[in-house]
């Protein structure tokens, strides 16, 4: 331990901890804009400047390690006058323009300026240039870009797909894919993960807000929606409520207010996915699949676009089945269509996602390129927008139930949300499957929490069955390397994009932070435990699904509506 001095006070510090940190552990805040906890420091954006005594110039805080002894200043004259002109320098070249913004209201950069007193542009420069690059899940402004570097190092260091960096130099400098192509051409996989750390909307998702808007204002459609399982602990913090706070049932009352007609689960498409998966996994381990083990799991869009890009030979390892989203809206336009006697086509189904990727999904002609499954995606943010919109306060709505057929669920379609929530809803199943029994212990405790790859094994029957978690999408090659060179262990792997899984998404209430997730999880933990049923075979309404229209699991009417396919997107090939 050593001995530093801020602001006059003494305070005991860590051997090589840095100032910012030292600072902000003893409750004294130091503003920051390119600053990622998870990662090294760069020093880029320069916010963070302190003085310390003995040094003639200023220093960024976030890079800077203790010394035993060394005092420094977080507040005086000259260190707010450096962080006033720094601001004042980033919003000359930065377009302004804060009705045209999706951060409104939660932009770094306009607290920032509040904070220090900038109401008008003291220097006027060159802006740059209004360049927009629009993909089906994001869009990115340039005029809008600090080059603060956080998307940047999302990308490539903890996603670790490196499709955007710095391109060009001095003035010129820009965020943007190899060669400036477009970020849809890209190795891009639309996780979202970039719009989550972007301290200003340079980054923001593509909104569908007013494509529902539309729909919720023709009476010829029928409206449906749905929700993700991650949504029901996420969308309150949009109206103050705490994180991994259960605001499930005054959601539902939220979306009828607005003007659906139909609430239904994805939760339900969850344990069908499960029903469907496990079946697959017990058809490769019995060999009456000849796709090969390990199988992976395929809910996670970005993860299968990741495959698509840059590793084509995984595809036939990846499971069969759809994502829950798209089968629930198959069941919507196929299964409940034909109980209600309703044109399939007067039926609008809008999802509510927390991921940005979703976007990506239901425009895959893979999935239909006339008839979708799925008519709209929006985030947990934009829903939230929409319930503002229409002046409620989610907080304080009374409470209601999911309709049904389509609303049932069981414990373990909850526990997708999070990073192994797959992987421990699937064993519950398979576990039955092969011994026709309820897994001893349901809570497989190996595959939760946030470390990177997780492992367990699950006596079925004598056998020992191994399975494995990848958390966040950059954790990924050396499991692949694995397999390529038949080295791997494991039977099952589930792979979530996202760190912290659907939790963490790309379109979940922004900041993201791990405490916030973390709080999630909790959250939707308890979910599952309150449960009566926590097997996705338990659901009764999905085994009524089974008995009148899909006939038994794996049957060839659940492949045609619950099951596609995937194709290489590797250049050159």
């Amino acid at each position: 331990m050593i001995n530093v001095k801020i602001n006059n006070i003494s305070f005991p510090a860590n051997e090589g901890e840095t100032i910012l940190d030292c600072a902000r552990r003893n409750g004294i805040r130091i503003p920051t804009l390119c600053h990622m906890e998870e990662l090294l420091p760069t020093g880029a954006c320069r916010i963070c400047v302190v003085e310390v005594k003995g040094m003639p110039s200023l220093i960024p805080s976030c890079a800077y390690p203790l010394r035993d002894g060394m005092e420094i200043f977080t507040n005086n004259p000259r260190v707010l006058l450096a962080r006033k002109t720094i601001l004042e320098l980033i919003i000359s070249n930065h377009n302004s323009d804060c009705l045209n913004c999706v951060r409104n209201g939660n932009c770094e950069l306009q607290s920032l300026s509040e904070e220090y007193g900038i109401r008008e542009r003291r220097f006027i420069g060159e802006k740059r240039k209004p360049e927009v690059d629009i993909t089906p899940s994001l869009e990115k402004y340039e005029d809008k870009c600090i080059l603060c570097g956080r998307c940047v190092r999302m990308c490539n260091e903890i996603q670790k797909i490196g499709a955007i960096s710095y391109t060009k130099r001095g003035f010129y400098t820009k965020v943007a894919p190899a060669f400036n192509e477009g970020i849809n051409v890209s190795n891009c996989i639309n996780c979202g993960q970039c719009i989550t750390v972007c301290p200003v909307g340079s980054l923001r998702e593509r909104s569908n807000i007013q494509k529902v808007d539309a729909a919720l204002n023709n009476p010829d459609l029928i409206k449906v929606v749905q929700y993700a399982p991650a949504i029901r602990v996420t969308i309150g913090e949009e109206f103050g409520m705490e994180p991994g706070a259960d605001a499930q049932r005054k959601l539902n009352t939220a979306l009828r207010m607005i003007g659906f007609d139909k609430v239904f689960d994805t939760n339900f498409g969850a344990d069908l996915t499960i029903i469907e998966e496990a079946n697959e996994l017990v058809e490769r381990l019995t060999g009456k699949s000849e796709n090969p083990i390990p199988m992976f799991t395929s809910c996670c869009p970005a993860w299968i676009k990741n495959v698509e890009n840059e590793y084509p030979d995984m595809i036939p390892h990846l499971s069969t089945c759809k994502s829950p989203q798209q089968m629930t809206g198959a069941m919507i336009k196929s299964y409940y269509a034909q109980k209600l006697n309703i044109d399939p086509a007067k039926i609008f189904v809008v999802s509510v996602m927390p991921c940005t990727a979703k976007k990506f999904e239901y425009h895959r002609p893979e999935l239909g390129d006339d008839f979708k499954d799925v008519d709209a995606v929006l985030t947990t943010r934009e829903m939230a927008r929409v319930i503002k919109m229409g002046g409620y306060d989610l907080s304080k709505l009374p409470e209601s139930d999911v309709d049904n057929p389509l609303g049932e669920s069981t414990g373990a379609a909850d526990i997708f949300a999070s990073t192994g929530g797959v992987m421990e809803a699937a064993l519950r199943t398979a576990y039955f499957y092969l011994t026709n029994r309820i897994m001893p212990q349901l809570e497989v405790y190996e595959v939760r929490g946030n470390k990177n790859i997780k492992m367990a094994e699950i006596d079925i029957n004598g056998k020992t069955v191994r399975v494995a978690v990848v958390n966040g999408i950059g954790n990924i090659p050396l499991v692949i390397e694995a397999i390529r060179e038949k080295k791997s262990p494991y039977t099952f792997i589930e792979v979530m994009s996202c760190p912290g899984g659907c939790l963490g998404g790309g379109g979940q209430p922004i900041p993201r932070n791990m405490s916030k997730i973390k709080k999630r999880q909790q959250g939707i933990y308890e979910v599952d435990r309150g449960k009566k049923l926590r097997c996705s075979h338990e659901n009764l309404s999905v085994q009524q699904l089974y008995t009148e229209f899909l006939e038994h699991p794996g049957s060839h009417k659940s492949h045609q509506y619950l099951h596609t396919h995937y194709h290489s997107r590797k250049k050159g090939e």
